[in-house]
């Protein structure tokens, strides 16, 4: 999908997302000590607005100018950015890169995870959370397109060199109109350099 459809989805929807972080994200970054971070394709901003309220310095990049102006109207903290993530340039670097939910064919999708790795400061995180290739036949929801889907092995082959804090499929609990279903998702977490005591 382009901007102009996304923008179209959002318009669709009162939100089109939940408020709430994804509940890795708030999982493992709840008690990260706060520094400079950047969500790239940001949607309406829910985890870049809940890193802010936890004292980060938050830069959200999305490509659809209704979901930025959706997000920025719930902040004023957050830095939110119209800009394709194939092709917008930071003017800084950051401690904390979050990839949430990004989908694009491999090619594109592996340009913004090399591009992404280079932003990072000394011992920056790279914290990547999205479907995983099995969701279409073993979990629930997300792109029924395989080619979009994520696969650990071959993402991790991208980020030759740093250091992996986590890497596996997780089970993500999705409440539904028929109970409680299961998406699978794809977690990979990597820093710039080796770790130095705990995170």
């Amino acid at each position: 999908m382009d901007a102009v459809e996304w923008d179209q989805r959002y318009r669709e929807a009162d939100k089109l997302w939940s408020a709430m972080p994804n509940l890795f994200v708030e999982d493992r970054l709840r008690h990260r000590a706060p520094g400079r971070g950047l969500d790239l394709a940001a949607g309406e901003g829910r985890n870049a607005i809940w890193l802010a309220s936890l004292g980060w310095e938050m830069t959200a990049v999305d490509f659809s100018a209704v979901g930025v102006s959706r997000a920025s109207a719930q902040s004023d903290v957050v830095e939110f950015v119209v800009g394709d993530v194939l092709v917008w340039e930071p003017e800084t670097d950051f401690d904390l890169i979050l990839i949430a939910y990004l989908h694009l064919e491999q090619a594109e999708f592996q340009r913004v995870v090399q591009r992404a790795r280079e932003w990072l400061r000394h011992g920056g995180e790279l914290f990547m959370i999205g479907h995983h290739t099995s969701n279409i036949e073993s979990g629930w929801g997300g792109p029924q397109n395989p080619k979009i889907l994520w696969d650990v092995p071959a993402v991790l082959e991208w980020l030759d060199g740093m250091t992996v804090i986590e890497s596996e499929v997780v089970r993500r609990p999705v409440e539904t109109d028929e109970g409680r279903q299961y998406a699978r998702d794809a977690l990979i977490r990597v820093q710039a350099s080796p770790r130095v005591g705990p995170m």
